[in-house]
């Protein structure tokens, strides 16, 4: 087996069970998305293997030390590089959570870029699918209800992208959902410094 069917396979059984969020989707459709859609961009079979591994450690309870024994260290610290943990209240660690890992975007190598382009694309895909059905309500199912802050944080996310994305059909596909969900939404006067994270 591949190091990237290795990581598939392992992926699907710590995300067993588990669906996304306010949907009776399958968790594992999302990590392996997120995976095809670095696989549009690379064919580096660590940066896949991290892909399709990006949520076990904040969301399965898996260790790093686990990961790298498992799949090496490269792939452990681009799993790492994906990871937001929480410590407190989700709802009031969202926006520190999400500045944190707006740096580590915009600090880390490309490859760091092309997982994170993967995770945002697709949870984008699914943002702009569920809005056009239920709007606003969307949010309510996030632990940031404030659809102005999840303008400001994938604003954020697509602009640093652009460092060496931006020739990429899934950067220009990530543009237009953004621009689709959160087009007609001001920036928030607290967050015009949003890029500068």
């Amino acid at each position: 087996m591949t190091l990237f069917s290795q990581a598939i396979a392992f992926a699907a059984q710590m995300h067993s069970g588990a669906f996304r969020k306010g949907t009776d989707i399958p968790y594992i459709v999302h990590p392996m998305e997120a995976a095809a859609i670095a696989a549009t961009i690379t064919t580096d079979d660590a940066v896949l293997a991290a892909a399709v591994l990006h949520d076990v450690i904040e969301d399965c309870g898996v260790s790093a030390e686990e990961l790298e024994t498992r799949f090496g260290g490269v792939v452990a610290e681009l799993v790492l590089s994906e990871t937001q943990l929480s410590i407190g209240d989700p709802k009031e660690t969202w926006e520190s959570r999400k500045r944190e890992g707006l740096r580590v975007i915009a600090e880390g190598s490309r490859e760091v870029r092309i997982i994170a382009l993967g995770d945002k694309l697709s949870n984008m895909r699914a943002i702009s699918r569920d809005y056009h059905l239920l709007g606003g309500k969307l949010f309510d199912r996030f632990n940031q209800h404030d659809p102005r802050m999840h303008a400001w944080y994938y604003r954020s996310c697509q602009a640093l992208f652009a460092q060496d994305l931006a020739d990429t059909q899934a950067y220009a596909e990530f543009c237009m959902h953004v621009e689709n969900v959160f087009g007609r939404l001001a920036p928030l006067d607290k967050h015009e410094d949003a890029f500068a994270v």
